[in-house]
C-alpha cells in the first residue's frame, strides 16, 4: 500500500512556498564556517557560499541550512557577534541570488534566529530544541516561521533509550505549544550524533518510525555523520553510499526532509524511494 501524508503548504512573507507530503525534501547544507567536520572552511566567504547555494540549486535542492558555528563533538561555542558576522551575509546574498528558495538557520542562539529571520531565513533550525535558549520558542512564535526540533540531552543516563528520545521531544513539543507555536510549524529531528553514541545511533536509525507516529514532518540529518564513517571505515568524504543508504531507511519509515551534503546524489535516492513509498509522480 502507497503511503498516503497530509500536505502542509508555507508560504512565507517574501513570497516564498514550501510545501510537505508530496515527496521526500532535500535540505542542502551550507557551512559558513572555518571548522565544520565534512568541509569546514570551504564556503566562509560569501562568494564561494552563494556558488555552493546556486550549485545545489542546480541539483534540485528543495531548502538551503544555513549555520555559521560547527557543532560537531567537542565543538567551542562562537560568541554571538562571531556567528551574526558569519550567517547575515550568507543569507542576504542567497535569498538574492536564489528568490524564493527557503532558507533555514542552523542556531540554538534566539538573537542570531532573530536576526537571520529578519534578514531573509525563514526556517529555525534549533540543535537543543527550544531547551536551550529560553527565548528561541518566543522567536518562533512571534514570526510564525517552522522550527526544527532535534533531539539533544546534557544528561546522557537513557533508561529505554528510544522512549527517551519520544519523551524528550514529546517535551520540545509542548513547550513551542505553550508558546503559540501551531502544530503545522513543528518539525521533529531524531538528532543523529547528538548525546548518542554508535549503538545508540543505529538504533534509532532502526526505529524512526516511532518518532513519524508522532504526526509532525521529521527531517533526518545523517551526512557523513560518525556512525557512518565508524560503519563503512571510510574517510569523510567518500561517505555518499553509507549516507543513501540511511537516507533509504529514512524515507521507509516516513522521514519526510533529508539534511544532506550531496544534493545530487540523494536526490536521485530519495526520487527512486519516493517512487516506491509514495507512488511515482
Amino acid at each position: 500500500m502507497r503511503r498516503q501524508v497530509p500536505e502542509r503548504h508555507y508560504k512565507f512573507g517574501d513570497g516564498t512556498e514550501l510545501t510537505l507530503g508530496r515527496r521526500t525534501l532535500i535540505m542542502g547544507i551550507l557551512n559558513a564556517t572555518p571548522d565544520s567536520f565534512s568541509d569546514g572552511g570551504r564556503f566562509q566567504a560569501v562568494e564561494s557560499a552563494v556558488a555552493h547555494a546556486r550549485k545545489m540549486a542546480d541539483d534540485g535542492v528543495d531548502m538551503i541550512d544555513i549555520g555559521g558555528e560547527s557543532t560537531r563533538p567537542g565543538f567551542v561555542p562562537v560568541p554571538l557577534e562571531e556567528e551574526l558576522s558569519r550567517v547575515l551575509p550568507v543569507i542576504r546574498a542567497v535569498r538574492e541570488a536564489l528568490p524564493g528558495m527557503p532558507i533555514s538557520i542552523d542556531t540554538y542562539k534566539a538573537e542570531t534566529a532573530r536576526a537571520a529571520i529578519e534578514a531573509g531565513a525563514h526556517i529555525l533550525n534549533d540543535i537543543w530544541a527550544l531547551k536551550g535558549d529560553p527565548k528561541m520558542a518566543e522567536v518562533a512564535a512571534e514570526y510564525g516561521c517552522p522550527v526544527i526540533l532535534n533531539h539533544n540531552r546534557h544528561d546522557r543516563n537513557y533508561g529505554d533509550f528510544v522512549a527517551d528520545v519520544v519523551a524528550d521531544l514529546q517535551e520540545s513539543v509542548a513547550i513551542a505549544r505553550t508558546h503559540g507555536i501551531p502544530e503545522a510549524n513543528i518539525w521533529l529531528d531524531p538528532g543523529i550524533g547528538f548525546a548518542k553514541n554508535y549503538e545508540e545511533n543505529m538504533t534509532l536509525m532502526a526505529h524512526l518510525d516511532r518518532l513519524s507516529a508522532l504526526g509532525y514532518p521529521v527531517l533526518l540529518g545523517t551526512s557523513r555523520k560518525k556512525f557512518i564513517r565508524e560503519t563503512l571505515q571510510l574517510p569523510v568524504d567518500e561517505l555518499a553510499f553509507g549516507t543513501a543508504a540511511t537516507v533509504t531507511l529514512g524515507i521507509a519509515q516516513g522521514c519526510q526532509i533529508m539534511r544532506v551534503h550531496d544534493v545530487a546524489q540523494m536526490k536521485q535516492n530519495a526520487r527512486m524511494a519516493d517512487a516506491i513509498v509514495y507512488g511515482r509522480e
